[in-house]
């Protein structure tokens, strides 16, 4: 009820302020390049936020360009032209008339800032979108800071929240839609941005849940960009856990190419490719019964990756684009190290094949239409080294064989139509979204050599395992997942210095039958002061969670006739029985989604204050809030009875997997956020959290100690830190001293104090000492400083901004070599307890050469 008065009030205020009728004024300017002859051809958008405000202009002969009729308030004028950097002008329209512009392009990107009838210019903004507590960084950045094997997601997924991520993980939106993966390789991104804009409900999670990128645009002329990047342990310091250095390579070919399609002046193309050469190898760390295990196993990958698009312009009001990717990633071995032995193993062959269709038409000059469609296949294979039955001695050691044979289909669409409206004061955006409409195909035949189970090495020596699993049956199920989203979204200008943003999103999923999923957003940024160097700014808004595909592929498969899931507790070993697969009288697990299920979701809050400490420096403060209701876990229900847990209540079934909504989670942070160029020759992005999360779940397939009794879970979460902080920037002196810095510092991650035994007979060995609460003990703190120093070789030195530049490139990550722990033991029945069985990675250097025309 209380959601649903939210939706009619959010519906109700925006009807009423849609009345207003502001003021408007013409926009005229002229693009330069750096010697001051004018630039044709340019693209200049109009943004409020990151909507369009109206359809894109192209500068003509003489360079000019002009936007009739805008309502004051604030923007952004973008112009785009291929072989110079992007152009971001903010503007102010306020009660003075606008003098023309004058934008001049350069290699580098240039923002600019322009104010219209107020004295001073600041880049802190009343605008919904424009939240300075966020983290942006374009293709400029992103070549001259450190990136690990040029891995853009990795490098800024640092600044988003765990805590916000849904039971799919990070929410990847390229372009404005929702998808599986970027498509196209790094030197086709064009900028990445998290926590915009973060209560939008144009999108299922909040800002520090998803991830977003634009990637390049294709462009009338040709131009094109080469890395090559190569890597070798020769270099690099020794892995902790390793007797002796790994003989490693990496070689990583990586480029994209965009111009006209043969003599045509309005169908372009853009061109991505790459190559990942990785001859890896784990180190494992364990111990068996002769003493300590430490070896080196190869773990070679390999990926490539092609993209293809071709763009057409049919007006300047109605652009198209098709799109293909292409991406093969086999691996071996990805599961082994740590306690995990070679000989259990696994090859990994996944294919991702996907079509894009893109339409983008302005209907007048309020309305504008974006009509995106995505349909793919993807198949993963995963097969084991070896087909032995496979030996667990719990964190101590696993040998035999992987017991994995699964092989997942699935062709699925995806897709936007967003409709966005402009008048006066208002933009409103009203759109459908689908997340994922698929087929999906599972044929698994895991674990039908079955797998023992020992709680310590003793037992092991003893010949005593505690459980036992087999799987039998056909094991192939297809399915459908049908996921769909809707939103309705009203950025209102109620004032110069106050702004509002109200919307409600309505999501669905076909399997949960859960059908009244609305959720309202409300933001707003108020700017306290004439000059506008301090805006406050906060929010409010639910967002639910989905289930994500493998729980359903779970209730499907295990209903005890496609495939039935064994476990025998307390067996004998080795017992032949076990071994040919004469299982058929015992009772078979079940999983099934508990009755009275729910999509989980969250009320999440903020409150902030921005500050423009310098002319291009803005600092951030922001408290954020959230409590996570009916979240995912997973329960026992037919889990042996107290206070002798020996007799199941039904012996029919084995384990009954009940996955319920049951859960609950409590977030409390402070994000300090300063952004901009901090001194003459220091730009980027910091940021510190103090933050602390709990809660009673580990997630969908997290089961409590105690099936009957778990009140006792409430804790600190899994991914709760203190502090952290992460810094993404660059320092320039002179031209021979261009150093990238990236920085991240963390307090240690919790991890839980166990018995190692299974007193409850489930097969599990999450047990607990009595009084011990979950995550009671801490891990270490992570500290990681990665550097790069470039050097641009311009070849044309007559015409230095146009001509090809050569850069060369060295990096270092993990520059001071610190060990950082993880995969830490806290099973008291272990070897190993208190320690840690496996490091990020040591000390690697980088060569990369890159050549751009």
């Amino acid at each position: 009820m209380l959601r649903k008065s939210f939706v009619l009030m959010v519906l109700g205020v925006a009807a009423v302020l849609a009345q207003t009728t502001p003021r408007t004024q013409s926009i005229r300017g002229t693009v330069l390049d750096p010697s001051g002859a004018v630039v044709p051809d340019a693209t200049v958008t109009l943004k409020r936020g990151k909507n369009y405000i109206s359809p894109p202009a192209l500068t003509g002969e003489a360079g000019d360009f002009h936007f009739d009729a805008v309502p004051e308030g604030t923007y952004s004028l973008e112009v785009i032209r291929e072989g110079f950097g992007l152009s971001v002008t903010p503007l102010r329209i306020g009660g003075r008339a606008m003098s023309p512009l004058r934008i001049e392009l350069a290699i580098a990107t240039i923002s600019s800032e322009i104010a219209v009838g107020a004295a001073d210019t600041v880049p802190v903004s009343t605008e919904a979108a424009e939240n300075r507590d966020s983290a942006t960084v374009d293709l400029s950045l992103l070549e001259r800071v450190p990136i690990f094997d040029q891995d853009v997601l990795a490098t800024m997924t640092v600044f988003l929240d765990p805590a916000s991520l849904g039971a799919g993980g990070t929410q990847l939106i390229v372009n404005g839609m929702e998808v599986n993966n970027v498509g196209v390789t790094p030197s086709a991104i064009q900028e990445v941005r998290i926590n915009q804009n973060p209560y939008s409900a144009e999108f299922a999670r909040p800002g520090r849940g998803r991830l977003e990128i634009i990637t390049r645009a294709t462009a009338s002329e040709y131009h094109g960009t080469f890395n090559f990047i190569f890597r070798d342990s020769v270099w690099n310091a020794r892995d902790a856990f390793a007797l002796v250095r790994a003989p490693e390579q990496r070689r990583i070919f990586e480029g994209s190419l965009t111009g006209p399609l043969g003599h045509s002046k309005s169908t372009s193309f853009l061109f991505s490719g790459e190559r990942q050469e990785e001859d890896l190898e784990a180190v494992v760390f364990a111990r068996g019964l002769s003493g300590e295990i430490r070896d080196n196993v190869p773990a070679p990958k390999r990926n490539t990756q092609i993209s293809f698009r071709v763009a057409h312009r049919f007006s300047a009001r109605h652009t198209d684009y098709w799109q293909y990717n292409d991406r093969e990633f086999p691996s071996d071995n990805p599961g082994v190290g740590g306690v995990v032995m070679a000989e259990a193993g696994t090859h990994i062959r996944p294919v991702e094949r996907e079509v894009i269709f893109n339409d983008q038409w302005t209907l007048s000059p309020k309305w504008l239409n974006q009509f995106q469609i995505l349909i793919g296949r993807e198949r993963e294979e995963t097969t084991s080294v070896s087909a032995a039955p496979k030996i667990v001695v719990q964190d101590a050691f696993t040998t035999g064989g992987g017991q994995m044979h699964l092989l997942r289909t699935e062709n699925h669409a995806q897709g936007n139509d967003i409709a966005s409206w402009s008048s006066g004061r208002h933009l409103v955006k009203v759109g459908v979204n689908l997340p994922d409409w698929s087929r999906r195909g599972v044929d698994d035949y895991s674990d039908f050599g079955g797998t023992f189970f020992f709680s310590s090495l003793a037992a092991y020596a003893a010949g005593q395992p505690y459980a036992f699993r087999q799987q039998q049956g056909s094991g192939h199920i297809v399915y459908w997942q049908k996921e769909l989203g809707g939103f309705l979204q009203d950025d209102y200008k109620v004032s110069s210095n106050l702004s509002l943003s109200l919307g409600v999103r309505y999501n669905w999923q076909n399997y949960l039958r859960d059908n009244d999923n609305f959720a309202p957003r409300l933001a707003f940024a108020y700017a306290p002061h004439k000059g506008r160097k301090t805006v406050l700014r906060g929010g409010a808004g639910i967002f639910y969670d989905r289930t994500n595909a493998g729980p359903i592929a779970d209730v499907l498969r295990y209903n005890g006739e496609v495939l039935r899931n064994i476990l025998i507790t307390n067996p004998t070993y080795p017992d032949p029985l076990l071994l040919t697969g004469a299982l058929e009288a015992q009772p078979s697990d079940i999983v099934r989604f508990a009755p009275d299920i729910r999509e989980p979701y969250s009320v999440q809050y903020s409150m902030g204050v921005e500050e423009q400490a310098a002319k291009r420096t803005t600092i951030a403060a922001t408290y954020r809030g959230a409590v996570g209701i009916r979240n995912f876990r997973s329960r026992n229900v037919n889990a042996p009875l107290p206070p002798d847990y020996l007799v199941r209540p039904d012996p029919v079934l084995g384990v009954w997997r009940q996955i319920e909504s049951s859960g609950r989670q409590l977030d409390n942070a402070l994000d300090v956020t300063l952004r901009g160029d901090v001194t003459r020759y220091f730009s980027g992005v910091a940021q510190y959290t103090f933050s602390h999360s709990s809660n009673n779940t580990g997630g969908i397939t997290w089961f409590p100690a105690n099936q009957y009794d778990p009140t006792g879970e409430w804790s600190r979460s899994d991914l709760d830190q203190r502090h952290r902080f992460n810094l993404l920037g660059t320092l320039n002196s002179d031209k021979w001293l261009n150093l990238g810095i990236g920085l991240t510092l963390a307090s240690g991650k919790p991890y839980t104090l166990t018995t190692g035994q299974d007193f409850y007979h489930t097969g599990l060995v999450n047990a607990r000492p009595p009084g011990v609460p979950r995550n009671n003990l801490e891990g270490p703190g992570y500290a990681d400083l990665d550097l790069r120093w470039s050097h641009d070789l311009h070849f044309n030195h007559a015409k230095r901004e146009k001509g090809p530049v050569g850069t060369f490139a060295f990096d270092a990550f993990n520059v001071a070599n610190r060990v950082n722990y993880v995969s830490y033991i806290g099973n008291l029945s272990s070897p190993f307890f208190g320690q840690a069985v496996a490091s990020q990675p040591a000390r690697r250097l980088q060569l990369t050469l890159r050549l751009k025309f």
